[in-house]
């Protein structure tokens, strides 16, 4: 049954048509649990929140589907605004963004040229920029995309995916270029020919991929809510004397936030991905893949 409602989730999330109808009616039925509001007022209202809880954040302008350059334009005078209002309030946060929504799936040029007008204002403001990764047909082309602009700026990063075969060689790869990485499981469906299907092959391929990066020297965000992964994070750092400095916990908006607190206690960085906008509805329907307690949460929202 979880699978089965993970795969329906999953398919929803690429749902055009459900995508607009979102836009139009706005944050409900519990989505506002997960994401901070539709724009960078409320964004900004939850960053200030976090950071004097002492927890760091990330904030992503939502949005996939991006049809054309005008668009894409858009979306990257959308990240330019959210970074000037994060170097103007002072906030303690960096920005994530899709490769999608800067113009991917149109052309390079269209993508580079909105990346280079981010990470200039970017690096004004002292704003660290991480490139999210999408499904696998993406994931070739946003990593020799990171490479291009990591020989241009020192402000930026990737995520990597635990789930894929080809993620350890990536790794590998990627060291010459001493990669600020978030190293995730994976939320997209994908084929058995690219991706291990078993929860049990993703977590060990996760701890081997944050035992690489770690090892190689290199800053390391652990996305993660599973305890389990947490705990082997903590007992690998104190194995290998890794400085807390090198490497990060990360975790969602609206999930497990009472954890969130105590790694901070514990000494921890904490980061919090808070994601905004309008076009909340793919990232919404991922979250409810991830969990069934979340689909839970939203249908009592949604009887409330």
């Amino acid at each position: 049954m979880e699978k089965a409602m993970r795969d329906f989730f999953l398919f929803l999330s690429k749902n055009r048509g459900m995508t607009k109808l979102a836009k139009r009616y706005g944050l409900r039925f519990g989505a506002k649990r997960f994401v901070a509001g539709e724009t960078i007022d409320f964004a900004a209202e939850a960053i200030k929140d976090l950071n004097d809880q002492g927890l760091a954040v990330t904030i992503d302008y939502l949005g996939e589907f991006v049809d054309n350059e005008k668009e894409a334009n858009e979306m990257a005078d959308n990240c330019l605004i959210a970074i000037e209002e994060i170097g103007k309030r002072g906030l303690n946060s960096q920005l994530s963004l899709k490769l999608t929504s800067m113009g991917l799936d149109l052309n390079e040029n269209v993508v580079m040229n909105n990346m280079r007008r981010i990470l200039d204002k970017a690096q004004e403001h002292n704003v660290f920029i991480t490139i999210d990764m999408e499904d696998y047909e993406r994931c070739g082309k946003t990593i020799e995309i990171f490479k291009k602009l990591k020989r241009e700026y020192d402000n930026i990063g990737t995520v990597i995916q635990a789930y894929l075969y080809r993620t350890e060689q990536d790794i590998r790869e990627l060291n010459e270029y001493q990669p600020n990485l978030r190293l995730v499981k994976g939320a997209y469906k994908e084929s058995p020919d690219v991706a291990f299907l078993e929860k049990k092959n993703v977590d060990e391929n996760y701890k081997n991929i944050i035992r690489m990066h770690l090892e190689n020297g290199n800053y390391t965000a652990i996305a993660t809510h599973d305890d389990a992964i947490i705990e082997y994070t903590k007992q690998l750092v104190k194995e290998y004397n890794i400085p807390y400095n090198q490497f990060e916990f990360q975790m969602l908006f609206g999930i497990r936030n009472e954890r969130q607190l105590e790694l901070a206690a514990e000494g921890y960085k904490m980061r919090v991905y808070v994601p905004y906008g309008t076009d909340w509805y793919g990232y919404f329907m991922r979250r409810l893949a991830e969990r069934p307690a979340n689909v839970a949460f939203v249908l009592k929202g949604m009887f409330k």
